[in-house]
């Protein structure tokens, strides 16, 4: 029986479950947060957890931070709107972790300390590589936050009935409250924890799915193919522009590799050898949890309904499927797990860019690299409490407008903004300072304004007819514009003292001689 027929809204349904459960989640993150308050005093523990966490925990908490509401509620939705097509954006997702084991695991710990910058600027001139990279960092973390933060209003006042005004206040101090007491040590067990419950969660709403088709997957999707034709099966429903999918794909993937909250995990571990572990363990996660999004779009498709899903603006595909085939117990329990997943990603992004101000801007800027740990462990709690006042801020002026782009900028940047620059600096011999600025400048400022211009802002947004940029995604002109850029600039003035370190580099990159 297609749900629309028993449901059509998730307002008011949740009641005291879901509460009790958002709670019961919230004491048990406030106790890691007091005993994890406990154990951060200096930088190292921080931003790094005192480089104590194994490579198995930092697996499972990439996974957890990675694992966002725009992976586990979005691409759900997407499956179950779409058919076929919403699985580009998983694999765009994923490919992106061999790219980082392969090329970035290694280098970035062996040569890095607290920030990605930290690696670019190894060889380089700090100054004005530390600002540029910045620029990028936080160009990148605002526009992951005010998704995150949007999601994050209207998911907790459709299930908990909260107004959204409250539920951003709600996040926005949570947060802030991990990070500025516990630091990097109770933002990963957050994220361990968050991990655990969403792939648990997943798991059995996988199960109670397919139970509905006798556990046969063939037998899923013939009776979505059956419901909404052939077309759900098959690739090009949704993304019918080539070139609009190698653009996509360019920022998914290379973006992945770019991300500052991603890349700052991989100094949590003593070495290089558990930082590889680490991107190891989180590949298997994430690949598993992939999956099964991709089973839960279809099982909604076909179990819930596509008008009942749109009814509910697109994005509550899972949370619909969990109450038709698990009740309000199950679904209050997805619902808490839902918001474990938005808090834990917001927490890591407002690490990062604490730690972007206080290590590369007031540290290493402002300080010329003087200050000392009490000192920069204060500028990052100010830090954390000014980014949390922020993303409240942002939170509330950006209510009810589209703000999916919004990811995609942010791996936009990440892709073009970030990446070019760091795997240039660890593989590229004649790579300079005025080559690596010049990379991050353009790579993030083409993101930006292209994106402007692009379908999804100039003619979505802003209502005109005509996109000036005709690609919903920029990665496509930004990613290796920037890499050209990075090129050319560096070509045209060598730097010689850059090319003598880079033999120093390469002894800590693949050796570890000297890593912290």
């Amino acid at each position: 029986m297609n749900f629309l027929q028993t449901t059509t809204s998730l307002q008011g349904t949740v009641s005291w479950i879901s509460i009790s459960m958002f709670l019961l989640l919230v004491c048990i993150t406030l106790g890691i947060t007091y005993w994890a308050a406990r154990r951060t005093k200096t930088t190292s523990e921080f931003y790094a957890a005192g480089r104590s966490i194994s490579g198995f925990q930092n697996g499972m908490a990439l996974a957890g931070d990675y694992m966002s509401a725009a992976s586990f509620l979005g691409i759900a939705g997407m499956v179950a709107l779409k058919g076929f097509d919403g699985l580009i954006y998983s694999i765009g997702f994923l490919v992106g972790w061999p790219l980082v084991m392969f090329l970035i695991a290694e280098p970035l710990r062996n040569l890095g300390k607290f920030t990605f910058s930290d690696v670019v600027a190894f060889r380089l001139s700090q100054r004005p590589i530390r600002i540029a990279a910045s620029f990028g960092s936080l160009s990148t973390i605002i526009f992951y936050l005010i998704a995150q933060m949007v999601g994050a209003g209207e998911l907790i006042s459709i299930l908990f009935g909260f107004p959204y005004e409250w539920a951003i206040v709600i996040v926005g101090i949570m947060m802030s409250a991990y990070v500025l007491f516990g630091g990097m040590l109770a933002t990963t067990w957050v994220q361990i924890i968050k991990a655990f419950l969403l792939l648990g969660g997943a798991t059995l709403l996988v199960f109670l799915t397919l139970q509905q088709f006798n556990f046969s997957l063939y037998s899923l999707f013939e009776q979505a193919s059956a419901l909404y034709g052939e077309g759900v099966l098959n690739p090009g429903q949704d993304i019918t522009n080539p070139w609009d999918t190698m653009s996509l794909g360019i920022a998914l993937m290379f973006g992945t590799a770019g991300l500052p909250h991603i890349l700052m995990r991989f100094y949590t571990v003593p070495d290089a050898r558990e930082a590889r572990k680490s991107v190891f363990v989180a590949t298997g996660f994430i690949g598993y949890f992939y999956i099964l999004t991709f089973i839960i779009g279809f099982g909604a498709m076909v179990l819930v309904g596509q008008d009942t899903i749109k009814a509910n603006g697109g994005n509550m595909a899972a949370l619909l499927l969990a109450s038709y085939t698990g009740g309000q117990a199950f679904l209050g329990f997805i619902a808490a797990v839902a918001f474990a997943t938005i808090l834990a990603v917001v927490a890591g992004l407002t690490l990062s860019g604490a730690s972007t101000i206080s290590h590369d801007i007031y540290t290493s800027v402002l300080q010329k690299g003087k200050s000392n740990e009490v000192g920069e462990v204060k500028v990052a709690r100010m830090a954390t409490l000014a980014i949390g006042i922020i993303s409240i801020l942002l939170g509330l002026l950006f209510k009810g407008q589209n703000v999916a782009f919004m990811v995609g900028l942010a791996f936009s940047i990440a892709a073009s903004g970030n990446f070019p620059a760091l795997i240039l600096s660890i593989l590229w011999k004649p790579f300079t300072t005025r080559g690596a600025v010049a990379s991050i400048v353009t790579g993030t400022t083409l993101s930006i304004g292209l994106i402007a211009l692009s379908p999804t802002i100039w003619v979505n947004i802003l209502g005109h007819e005509e996109a000036l940029f005709p690609l919903k995604n920029p990665a496509l002109i930004s990613f290796p514009a920037a890499v050209i850029v990075g090129i050319v600039v560096s070509l045209m003035k060598p730097d010689k003292a850059a090319q003598q370190k880079f033999e120093d580099e390469k002894l800590r990159t693949y050796l570890g001689v000297g890593s912290e």
